[in-house]
């Protein structure tokens, strides 16, 4: 401890380009040794400014690289966002401002570069780069698989004496409260990953008696995020995500009435563009309570669609029912004929136009959960599940609940006498 009281003396309170002195919540998550570390929860806690100061700490050192970044770059060029502050403090220091390529170079050679991830391929402009740090502000704000691929540019050469860091910054709510929940609240301990909750009265920099006055003009979900830094506040969802229960593949009964249901969309990514995904989910029914064995989830063309259906439904057997959703007008027939004819013959596969809006025909599955009648057979698709029903119906993306919905609604419907809704052991 004493070591790295000294090096955080060196390298922050003696910093030349840090120009704030750090509070003693802001210090704790500065002294952190792990390598994912998320810092904040409430609003006003100066959760920007650690960032900053973490990203600077090291630049004395030679090759020393680091990457902040916002959702958008407006965000980051907003006044008194990152960009702006790093001005603030850095314009007339000895460090060079680019400012086409938004990147800090210092007399050592080190490199901070402001970033932006608007789109889920914008990830891909960094595919090249390696950080010794990355240091994403308002972590709710990006998507888990732009985290994740974050996580691939931490590098550093062998005996390089400065730390990888993935250390984000975040209030709870966005598009991505529920994985940052998942990671760093509920199983972050777990995995070694650090959370330092900080709220407005950490702060003296601040005036809190306004903040706090305009924090009390919010809606009361959003004033319990921002100014308690509650996690669990959360408004309109019909999921939550511990109403499933994770149960092994030995643990599921016998015998059971399965259906494998789809909900399409025959689209590739492209840069800007984050389209809807396909999904199959293959889902039983006994006594009232549902088992999801599988989710398939993808983006593809209409062919790579097409061929994939196809390998599930031979993985799956010839004695599975398959339904899939049935579009609108006549497109959707002929989709469906399609399948019928070309992809599946000989299987029993069966189109629906569902109707109702998505919140409706996910009512009886919300209910399910809730009652705790929905079982989720362990497999590697169980967190971006999870992720997309707590986010429905406000999330980007809905399809693994359609899919979800429309096996559940089709099980109640069909399934053999015995094994539906009417037989519910309490």
């Amino acid at each position: 401890m004493q070591l790295k009281r000294e090096i955080f003396k060196r390298t922050i309170l003696e910093n030349p380009y840090i120009k704030q002195k750090p509070t003693p919540k802001q210090t704790l998550f500065l002294l952190q040794d792990a390598i994912e570390v998320l810092f904040g929860g409430a609003a006003g806690p100066g959760k920007s400014s650690a960032l900053l100061m973490a990203a600077l700490q090291y630049v004395e050192i030679p090759h020393y690289s680091a990457l902040i970044l916002r959702r958008t770059y407006r965000d980051l060029a907003l006044p008194g966002a990152l960009m702006d502050r790093s001005k603030e403090w850095l314009m007339d220091s000895d460090a060079r401002w680019n400012e086409i390529q938004h990147c800090w170079t210092f007399p050592s050679g080190a490199k901070l570069q402001m970033g932006y991830l608007e789109s889920e391929t914008d990830k891909y402009r960094y595919q090249g780069a390696e950080f010794i740090g990355i240091f994403p502000d308002e972590e709710t704000q990006f998507t888990e698989t732009q985290y994740t691929y974050l996580a691939s540019r931490l590098r550093r050469p062998e005996g390089f004496p400065v730390p990888l860091r993935l250390w984000g910054a975040s209030n709870p709510g966005g598009l991505g409260h529920a994985w940052v929940k998942q990671r760093f609240i509920v199983e972050g301990e777990k995995y070694s990953r650090v959370f330092i909750p900080a709220k407005l009265q950490d702060n003296p920099h601040i005036d809190q008696v306004t903040y706090t006055k305009n924090l009390q003009k919010l809606d009361a979900t959003t004033r319990k995020q921002l100014l308690e830094g509650s996690w669990d506040a959360v408004a309109g969802k019909m999921f939550n995500r511990t109403w499933f229960k994770i149960i092994e593949k030995s643990q599921v009964p016998s015998e059971i009435f399965k259906v494998r249901y789809w909900d399409l969309a025959s689209t590739e990514p492209a840069k800007g563009k984050d389209p809807d995904w396909s999904a199959g989910a293959k889902i039983g029914i006994l006594n009232g309570q549902y088992y999801i064995f599988d989710l398939q989830h993808f983006q593809k063309t209409p062919k790579g669609t097409a061929d994939k259906i196809r390998d599930i439904a031979v993985l799956d057997g010839r004695e599975q029912e398959i339904w899939m959703e049935e579009e609108g007008g006549s497109s959707g027939k002929i989709a469906a004929d399609y399948y019928a004819r070309e992809i599946l013959p000989g299987y029993m596969f069966r189109s629906e136009r569902p109707t109702g809006s998505k919140e409706v025909r996910a009512g009886p599955f919300s209910t399910a959960a809730e009652n705790g009648n929905v079982f989720l057979v362990r497999g590697d698709w169980i967190n971006a599940f999870l992720n997309e029903a707590e986010a429905f119906p406000e999330g980007e993306h809905d399809d693994q609940i359609d899919a979800c919905s429309g096996a559940v609604n089709i099980l109640n419907s069909s399934a053999p006498p015995g094994k539906g809704v009417g037989f519910i052991k309490h």
